[in-house]
C-alpha cells in the first residue's frame, strides 16, 4: 500500500496525534542524547568551584616533578602542557574520574613551579549511564502523555465541528445553523456554512421554480399537438388533415424553441466561465442587426467609429445581443436604435424601441425566467420568457449589470453595462 495514501485515509485526530507524539519524542530522546554532557558538565563544574576554593595542594616543577616531596602524580606529558597553560584536565578512570587545575607561579628566585589541585569525581561514568537511561525512559513515557493529551485535545475540539456538521446535515430549508459568540475558526465555519446553506436553498428553490414553470410551459404546445392530432384522427378529413399538419407544426418549432432555450439556461448554471477575450462591442451590435434581417422595422446602430472592447465571450455577447433585438422586434411598431456608448471602466448598450414599453412595476421582474408582462402576448408572439432571464445571467457572471426603463421614443430601453477591455 502507498503510505501517503494509507497515511492521508487516516483520521484528523489520528494524524494530529501521530505527529505530535513524534516530535515530542524525538525532543526528548535528543535531550537524552545530550545527558552525558550536561550531567559530566555539572559534576565537572562542582568539583572546579571546590577545588578553586581548596587553594593549592601540590607543588611541581614545568616538567611534573614533585618539589613538595609528595609523588608523582598521575599525569601525562600532555596534561602537564594543558595545565601549564592554565587548561583543566579531566582524567577518566573506570567508574571514576580524577580533575586536575593548575598554574604556573614563580618562585622568589624566579624558578617557575606549576602548582596544581585534584580530586576525585566519584560515580562519574555511573551517574551519567543512569541518568542517560532513566532520561530515556521518561522521554517515552512523556511523549505518551503527550499523544494521549493531544489526542483527549483534538477530540475536544473537533466536537463542536461534528456537531456543526450534523446539525447541518439534519437543518430543514430555510434554518440556520447558530453562530458561536466567540470570534474564533468555530465562526468562521458556522458563518460559511450558513452561506453553503444559503445558496443551497437559493438553488433547490431556483430549480424547484425552473422546472416547474418548464412543465407549466411544455405542457401548452404538447396539449395542443395531441388534442389536434387526435381530432384529425376522429375526423380524416383530407383538407382538414393538412390544416392539423401545419398547426402541429407551428406548435411543434414553438416547442423545439422552448427546449433550445432551456437547454442554453441549463448550460449557463453550470458554471462553467468560458475565458473571457476583447470583443468589439459596435461590430457585433451591427452583425447581430444583420442576423435580425427585419424589412417592417427601422434599425438604427450608433456607435462610435473606434472600438469599444468589452471583456466577455464572443458566444456570450452573440447571444445577448440576439435576444435583446428579438425581444425589442416583438414589440416596437415601426423603429428600433441600437446605441453603444463607452462610459469609464464600463462599455453601455443601449436598445430602444417604440413599442408599448415596459410598465414601471414590471421593469425589475422582466428579468426573471418564465416572466411575461402580458402573458397572452407573449405566447401569441413566440416569447416565452427566457430570453431577457438569459441576457441578465449572462451578463452577471461577467461583472456587468442589466436593467430596464422608459425609451425616448416611449417605448422600453433595455440597458447593459459591460466591463471595458484592459
Amino acid at each position: 500500500m502507498n503510505p501517503r495514501r494509507w497515511w492521508l485515509r487516516r483520521t484528523l485526530r489520528f494524524r494530529i496525534t501521530v505527529v505530535a507524539t513524534g516530535v515530542a519524542l524525538l525532543c526528548l530522546l535528543a535531550l537524552t542524547l545530550l545527558a552525558p554532557r550536561l550531567i559530566g558538565f555539572v559534576q565537572v563544574s562542582a568539583v572546579d568551584r571546590e577545588l578553586s576554593r581548596a587553594g593549592v595542594t601540590r607543588v611541581l616543577d614545568v616538567a611534573g616533578v614533585p618539589l613538595d616531596g609528595g609523588g608523582f602524580l598521575d599525569l601525562t606529558p600532555s596534561d602537564i602542557r594543558s595545565l601549564k597553560a592554565g587548561e583543566s584536565v579531566l582524567r577518566l578512570d573506570g567508574a571514576s574520574a580524577h580533575r586536575w587545575t593548575g598554574r604556573v607561579v614563580f618562585a622568589a628566585d624566579g624558578t617557575p613551579e606549576l602548582h596544581v589541585s585534584g580530586d576525585v569525581l566519584v560515580g562519574y561514568q555511573e551517574a551519567n549511564e543512569l541518568g542517560t537511561r532513566w532520561l530515556a525512559v521518561a522521554a517515552v513515557l512523556v511523549a505518551g502523555l503527550v499523544g494521549i493529551a493531544t489526542w483527549l485535545a483534538v477530540r475536544s475540539s473537533l466536537r463542536p465541528v461534528e456537531r456543526m456538521r450534523a446539525a447541518a446535515g439534519e437543518l430543514p430549508r430555510g434554518q440556520r445553523l447558530p453562530v458561536p459568540a466567540a470570534r474564533d475558526e468555530l465562526q468562521a465555519l458556522a458563518e460559511a456554512l450558513n452561506a453553503l446553506l444559503a445558496r443551497r436553498d437559493e438553488a433547490t428553490e431556483r430549480l424547484r421554480r425552473f422546472t416547474g414553470d418548464a412543465a407549466h410551459e411544455l405542457r401548452s404546445p404538447v396539449t395542443s399537438v395531441r388534442a389536434q392530432a387526435e381530432v384529425a384522427v376522429a375526423h380524416p378529413d383530407p383538407d382538414f388533415s393538412i390544416e392539423v399538419l401545419e398547426s402541429i407544426v407551428e406548435e411543434s418549432e414553438r416547442l423545439s424553441a422552448l427546449v433550445d432555450a432551456l437547454l442554453l439556461l441549463a448550460r449557463a448554471d453550470t458554471g462553467e466561465l468560458p475565458r473571457a477575450e476583447p470583443v468589439d462591442l459596435a461590430l457585433g451590435a451591427q452583425s447581430a442587426v444583420d442576423r435580425l434581417g427585419s424589412k417592417e422595422l427601422l434599425v438604427q446602430v450608433s456607435a462610435p467609429i473606434s472600438a469599444c472592447l468589452i471583456s466577455a465571450a464572443h458566444t456570450e455577447v452573440e447571444l445577448v445581443l440576439d435576444n435583446l433585438l428579438r425581444n425589442a422586434a416583438r414589440h416596437a411598431r415601426t423603429l428600433i436604435r441600437v446605441s453603444v456608448l463607452p462610459a469609464g471602466r464600463q462599455v453601455r448598450l443601449l436598445v430602444d424601441d417604440d413599442g408599448p414599453g415596459i410598465p414601471e412595476e414590471h421593469r425589475q421582474k422582466v428579468f426573471d425566467r418564465f416572466y411575461r408582462v402580458d402573458s397572452d402576448r407573449g405566447r401569441a408572439t413566440g416569447g416565452f420568457g427566457l430570453g431577457l432571464a438569459l441576457v441578465a445571467h449572462l451578463v452577471s457572471r461577467r461583472r456587468g449589470a442589466v436593467r430596464a426603463t422608459e425609451s425616448p421614443e416611449g417605448g422600453a430601453r433595455l440597458e447593459i453595462r459591460w466591463p471595458a477591455y484592459r
